[in-house]
């Protein structure tokens, strides 16, 4: 009777653990730097928000000037962003800038992450009262 050969050699068995080993250096630096990533893409959806926020504000007070709200000459990115907002700006966040309070008048406003140096263009379009 002959038996039947059961289960993996030891040469079978380390060469799977180096093939791992090799992918696995391959793979380790790509998924190290997602921290960055991560961090870049949370300040693009901020921007988008306050963007956003901004567009459907003019679209509100440009069909009723009761609604939405009133952003004049002079005032400040952070507090035209802080007005427009649902809830503010984000905490980690800074806005700079000032808008010109021209209606209609697009102005680029920088936002930064307060834990990072990451920093971004928000458009923030003025609405005059």
């Amino acid at each position: 009777m002959r038996q039947v050969q059961r289960g993996f050699t030891l040469i079978e068995l380390v060469m799977v653990i180096v093939i791992l080993g090799v992918l696995a250096a391959v793979a380790i630096p790509k998924f190290v730097d997602l921290g960055s990533d991560a961090k870049a893409a949370a300040l693009q959806g901020v921007i988008g928000g306050i963007s956003s926020a901004s567009a459907v504000n003019y679209a509100a007070r440009s069909v009723t000037t009761g609604n939405g709200t009133a952003i004049n000459a002079g005032t400040g990115c952070s507090a035209a962003a802080a007005a427009i907002l649902q809830g503010g700006i984000p905490s980690g966040y800074t806005v700079s800038g000032t808008t010109s309070g021209t209606t209609g008048t697009a102005n680029s406003c920088t936002v930064t992450q307060t834990s990072t140096s990451n920093t971004g263009t928000a458009t923030i379009i003025s609405v005059t009262p």
